[in-house]
């Protein structure tokens, strides 16, 4: 399956999680891409929209090499064999985690634009990206959206791998994936259009979705 825009691929979604009731139901999107799609599920089903902000654990001397991944809400997924491979120190684990969590805080603050928190006990919260590639981003969005006691939490994606899929269907109460292809090179071969999106551009999405509610 291809899909045209991010924008398509939130619409198709819409009908996928028709299943899904419209009350006490919050979308969280998962920056930056994922913020489009969201933004079309939340206008539809007049859902509110907010951010969950992953960051991905850097190893020493290399940021850019992931060893693991946590949220702006806490959660943390670890590589433990690459840990290991690296032999990699608690204390330096720690420290990172701790920095990260605080980037993200941060960058969360810097989207929502003011605009308060929203409580997540008792809701049904859907989380959506424009794809999953590994799923450690959205498995930390996950753990970090539990420890808030929702009512259910549904991972919405247009297009992710097999095994990916898989391993993350066990950590929700139920995955929509609209595309599951083989061989999966990169989440961006499945859009025809796949612009980067901007801080800005997530920042007027968020104000604009947001302001019917």
């Amino acid at each position: 399956m291809m899909f045209q825009t991010r924008q398509e691929a939130g619409k198709k979604l819409v009908a996928a999680l028709s299943f899904f009731g419209r009350k006490d139901v919050v979308i969280l999107a998962i920056p930056r891409g994922g913020v489009v799609v969201a933004a079309e599920i939340a206008k539809e089903r007049s859902c509110p929209l907010d951010v969950i902000i992953t960051r991905k654990l850097g190893a020493p001397g290399n940021p850019e090499l992931a060893i693991g991944a946590t949220t702006s809400k806490g959660g943390l997924v670890l590589d433990r064999e690459l840990i290991e491979k690296l032999e990699i120190t608690p204390e330096y684990l720690h420290k990172e985690h701790l920095e990260q969590i605080e980037e993200a805080r941060r960058r969360e603050r810097v989207f929502r634009g003011g605009r308060p928190e929203i409580d997540l006990i008792g809701k049904k919260v859907i989380i959506v990206d424009d794809g999953l590639a590994t799923g450690a981003t959205a498995e930390a969005a996950v753990k970090a959206v539990r420890e808030k006691l929702p009512l259910k939490v549904v991972l919405a994606v247009p297009v992710a791998p097999y095994q990916t899929v898989e391993r993350l269907r066990n950590q929700v109460d139920k995955l929509v994936c609209l595309a599951i292809p083989e061989p999966f090179y990169a989440i961006g071969e499945f859009y025809r259009e796949f612009p980067q999106v901007s801080d800005e551009e997530v920042i007027q999405i968020l104000q604009e979705t947001n302001r019917i509610f």
